[in-house]
């Protein structure tokens, strides 16, 4: 992507760890904070901590009301802010669709990853689903070779089977052991690397407040369609307030991890986004008393060490193109 193509933000939906936001350069003739790459830092940890602080909202008001009701109501919200913004900043003209096809492909694999990651957080400790969620990094570079015809050599392979035995030894697939609510967060997590595919492939055309329109749209009318499905309560002005909150963390989430992108290598940044499962694990331990078993733990690892390698050999790859292309 060429630094004049503005940044696309993967976040439509309730964002998981694994959902990064291409980065762009700073525009001609703007001044990196002095801070520098520690500014990206921090504003990568704040903003994936808000994601997680979201994630444990969505967990704590999905206990009492129904999923749907969560979704539809906290959609609403969310796209009054971003209609706002739009229209308080003169930027009505970027809401504009061009590819509605891409667009609704897009905004359908958004709804899926959606209910999958809010179900899991209702049916199982944050902290594990946030762990599995970590699985993003490696199944979006296995999906590439068959869907964008990117090449994967064997160092990345063997870092992705690595990675697929610590989702195995989370998700615990014996005949003992096995639990379905754990195919949940990994649900969301594949069809959040189908999100980041097709995004990739529409970067050209579509832009960030159209992108994040029509797929928030789709969202919240899909919850208001669970109606039909589910018996939606009274909110109380508790759970409005938690509401209220959580779709102004959603927003500052964005705005950091742009920022994070913006202002410093997505190398550096990209690792920082693994402190969640430390979000998690306080959240899930202070809110509900969860403690992360051995299985969860030693998963977590190896999902995090191949990741982490991924991304390494990603960096290795674009400079060796560098080189070649400066011949």
């Amino acid at each position: 992507m060429s630094p004049e193509k503005e940044t696309i933000i993967v976040g439509a939906q309730p964002i998981s760890p694994s959902a990064t936001p291409l980065p762009v350069k700073p525009a001609d003739g703007e001044a990196a904070p002095r801070l520098g790459w520690m500014y990206g830092a921090a504003c990568m940890t704040g903003g994936i901590g808000l994601v997680t602080l979201n994630d444990g909202i969505a967990k704590w008001l999905t206990a009492d009301y129904a999923v749907g009701q969560v979704i539809a109501l906290r959609g609403v919200l969310v796209l009054i802010l971003l209609f706002g913004f739009a229209f308080a900043t003169g930027r009505r003209a970027q809401l504009r669709v061009t590819r509605w096809d891409l667009q609704l492909i897009r905004a359908g694999v958004i709804v899926g990853s959606t209910y999958s990651f809010i179900w899991a957080l209702k049916l199982m400790a944050i902290a594990d689903a946030t762990a599995i969620a970590f699985a993003g990094p490696i199944v979006t570079a296995a999906l590439v070779v068959p869907l964008l015809g990117e090449q994967v050599g064997w160092r990345r392979w063997t870092a992705i089977l690595v990675g697929f035995c610590g989702v195995l030894i989370m998700v615990k697939p014996t005949p003992a052991t096995f639990s379905t609510v754990a195919l949940l967060p990994l649900l969301a997590t594949v069809l959040g690397s189908f999100r980041d595919i097709v995004t990739r492939k529409m970067h050209r055309t579509e832009t960030t407040f159209s992108m994040l329109a029509v797929g928030m749209t789709l969202v919240t009318l899909s919850g208001f369609a669970s109606l039909a499905f589910e018996e939606w309560k009274p909110i109380g002005w508790q759970e409005a307030g938690l509401l209220a909150v959580s779709s102004i963390f959603v927003g500052a989430a964005q705005f950091l991890m742009i920022e994070a992108f913006r202002y410093s290598e997505a190398g550096f940044v990209t690792p920082f986004k693994y402190t969640s499962i430390v979000w998690a694990v306080l959240i899930g331990f202070v809110v509900w008393g969860n403690i992360p078993d051995l299985w969860i733990v030693t998963g977590t690892l190896l999902v995090i060490g191949s990741g982490l390698y991924i991304l390494h050999r990603e960096r290795v790859r674009r400079t060796e193109e560098a080189a070649q292309s400066d011949r």
